[in-house]
């Protein structure tokens, strides 16, 4: 059987997929509504394989690259989850003091795609921590399906506490010139939004396809870069009043919809990776961190 293509797939399936992936739909369920489509020659298994993550063979950036110091390190949340573990990455050629970039990981814990973006942004000249919020519960446990369980174990305020605390640990790193943004996804892009309400001093914020904040929109100081995909009407609904409010209160704030792509377009690893809307979206965000943070 020929392999799967993006394009052999019909729009409900990811939006099943998605229903899934934000624990709306179980896994039995998933499964049964799946079969709907199993047409064709299109088993459900073939279905099930072409939409879970490949960390194989879609990272973009080398673990060991030689241009990059990577390590994992601990910090302390004592509002959150207490040690964390987190990626902290910067390029080796530095020869000052770099700006800092938390990045924010979806519902599932720090996966291979989430380390790979945060490598790719130090990369591009920033010193990045990219925490594990499942930390708490042995971190991320190798797989999407078990890391969505864990989280779901945590409070999401108290999480927030933990992505607070590695913007803090950032600050007083002897590396870091003091001038943070964070950059999230799903999740991770609520996080990004609510540290721009809860941190005075965060200087940008980049939330991809993320939950908007309903209260205390006033307290945001840091310019926001908002990334939204044009087929995710789940958090779409969720932004005109959202930018009513910003724009009442006259906060810098530039919104982008990449049209026709699906929730989690920049993850580079399911078949809702949009390359070109992807690499759009991140080209955008690595220009507004250097005009915010340098």
């Amino acid at each position: 059987m020929k392999s799967l293509r993006k394009e052999d797939i019909k729009q409900e399936v990811f939006d099943l997929y998605d229903a899934y992936a934000h624990n709306k739909l179980e896994r039995r369920d998933f499964v049964q509504k799946l079969s709907m489509y199993a047409v064709g020659g299109i088993t459900v298994p073939s279905l099930m394989s072409f939409l879970m993550p490949d960390y194989e063979t879609t990272l973009l950036i080398d673990k060991n690259n030689p241009d990059l110091d990577s390590e994992f390190i601990t910090y302390n949340s004592p509002k959150g989850g207490g040690e964390i573990k987190a990626l902290l990455s910067k390029p080796k050629s530095a020869k000052e003091k770099l700006p800092g970039i938390v990045v924010v990981h979806e519902n599932r814990g720090l996966n291979p795609y989430i380390e790979d973006t945060a490598r790719r942004a130090a990369l591009a000249g920033f010193i990045t921590i990219a925490p594990d919020a499942l930390s708490p519960l042995g971190g991320y446990p190798g797989n999407d399906d078990e890391g969505r369980e864990m989280q779901r174990k945590r409070e999401r305020n108290e999480m927030l506490e933990d992505f607070i605390a590695a913007f803090d640990y950032l600050k007083n790193h002897e590396d870091c010139n003091g001038k943070i943004g964070v950059v999230g996804f799903c999740f991770g892009g609520w996080i990004s939004n609510m540290m721009a309400v809860k941190v005075p001093d965060l200087a940008a914020a980049v939330p991809f396809y993320g939950g908007q904040p309903k209260e205390d929109i006033e307290r945001i100081n840091a310019p926001l870069l908002l990334q939204y995909a044009g087929l995710d009407e789940r958090v779409n609904a969720g932004w005109p009043e959202y930018e009513k409010r910003l724009n009442e209160l006259g906060k810098e704030n530039t919104a982008y919809f990449y049209p026709n792509v699906n929730h989690g377009f920049h993850n580079t690893s399911t078949p809702r990776y949009d390359e070109e809307a992807a690499e759009l979206a991140w080209s955008r965000t690595i220009e507004f961190f250097k005009e915010k943070l340098m």
